[in-house]
């Protein structure tokens, strides 16, 4: 296994302290899937009544965990979600779905529950077999051990490259009962989400029917992991979870049935938030990464098109390498707008550089200062924005840079 990475300095200063959440309990502990020494498996347990939604990969290559949840979906109750980290089991053939098959049968049992009521994540080296019989024993025991207060040590669990761990907390109204609402994520390198990004699990007290969830999750993707990249390649993993436990109901909250309901609004705004913030922070631990970027872009003939620009630009390792590099270079983000297939003009195209724009109406802008240029590079957080100049399209991406130490990650990721 390659050696540890140093920690982010994009990580974090202090973690959100996540509180309890009535009606799930959490443990983790060691199965030796991959790694030695630390933790690997989490196990989530759910009272009954717990609802879920989820997003999945769009990859045409899924994990059979994938697969698993999938399937058990649409009966929309969950009693326990497991997840592993040091292998994705994924392109795994039937060994992987006996895996999963086995995981699942282990889970239910130790929970007491019906195996469509479980969901199972893997994350890590893909076409690797699983061996789900390391799970035996452990998952019985971490059922006992389960305990409301485990969030940090579950992110911690599921990560692999990852500098950090990933977490995030908001409190909601519905109607005058105040619920919870906390995630955690994983994920470093292998990100270009489109659904979801690599695995990212978020609960709640509030009492939500699952076809609500899901409404809710859905359209939640789409501004958050949807719109972060590090390296442009899609998971075969990417799973993206939302539970509600209900227990809120018992302190006078209403179920919520219908995802339009005016009482979800705060609900709503509270839980993109913390999507977002999730989102951002794989976009930080970007592997090897030491700058993190904003990419705006406005003026574009719609908001699609806009959108298609800015990941051009974001995934783009011309743009990637000059940020590394603290270069100013505009001339990269005017090649990633040309080459994004979208309608452009050069002659009204407008390119900033944190305040200062560097170029307006197809030139180098009058006003240039390459020194006042150059200290915007030296920032920990570079905000790149382009006007088209069109029409009335915007987005809003978020990325990093790109190091040499992506590639000594990636070089020695199974070594």
């Amino acid at each position: 296994m390659a050696a540890a990475v140093p920690v982010s300095p994009l990580a974090p200063k202090n973690f959100a302290e996540l509180p309890a959440i009535e009606g799930v309990r959490l443990a983790t502990g060691a199965a030796g899937i991959r790694y030695k020494g630390r933790t690997d498996v989490l196990l989530a347990v759910f009272d009954e009544g717990a609802t879920v939604a989820g997003v999945f990969t769009t990859s045409k290559c899924p994990s059979a965990p994938v697969d698993w949840c999938r399937k058990n979906l649409g009966q929309g109750k969950a009693r326990a979600l497991v997840v592993n980290s040091g292998n994705a089991n994924a392109f795994t053939g039937k060994l992987g779905r006996e895996a999963t098959e086995l995981t699942a049968e282990l889970a239910a049992k130790a929970v007491g529950s019906d195996e469509d009521e479980i969901f199972l994540s893997s994350t890590g080296v893909i076409g690797e077999p699983l061996d789900a019989t390391k799970f035996e024993g452990i998952l019985e025991k971490l059922a006992a051990q389960a305990r409301p207060d485990g969030w940090l040590d579950a992110a911690k669990a599921i990560m692999t490259t990852d500098t950090f761990p990933k977490v995030a907390t908001a409190k909601a109204r519905i109607g005058k009962v105040e619920v919870t609402i906390n995630g955690f994520a994983k994920g470093a390198g292998m990100i270009a989400p489109d659904m979801a990004t690599m695995l990212s699990y978020v609960f709640t007290d509030a009492a939500i029917s699952s076809d609500a969830l899901q409404t809710l999750l859905s359209r939640g993707v789409k501004n958050t992991f949807n719109s972060v990249t590090v390296d442009s390649d899609t998971s075969t993993s990417d799973t993206l979870m939302l539970f509600a436990t209900g227990a809120a109901e018992a302190r006078g909250a209403k179920k919520i049935k219908k995802a339009d309901d005016k009482k979800l609004d705060d609900f709503r705004e509270k839980l993109d938030a913390v999507l977002l913030d999730l989102a951002q922070q794989v976009a930080r631990d970007g592997e090897g990464a030491r700058k993190f970027v904003e990419v705006q872009v406005f003026g574009a003939e719609n908001d699609k098109a806009a959108k298609k620009i800015a990941f051009s630009i974001a995934n783009s390792p011309l743009v990637k390498t000059a940020v590394a590099g603290e270069d100013a270079n505009w001339g990269r983000v005017v090649m990633a707008v040309g080459k994004a297939g979208e309608k452009a003009e050069r002659d009204l195209l407008s390119i900033w550089f944190g305040d200062i724009r560097v170029a307006h109406q197809g030139l180098r802008d009058p006003d240039y200062d390459e020194a006042a240029v150059s200290q915007i590079m030296k920032q920990d957080k570079i905000v790149i924005g382009v006007d088209l100049g069109l029409n009335k399209g915007k987005a809003t991406v978020w990325t990093c840079d790109l190091t040499k130490e992506y590639i000594a990650i990636n070089g020695d990721y199974r070594s």
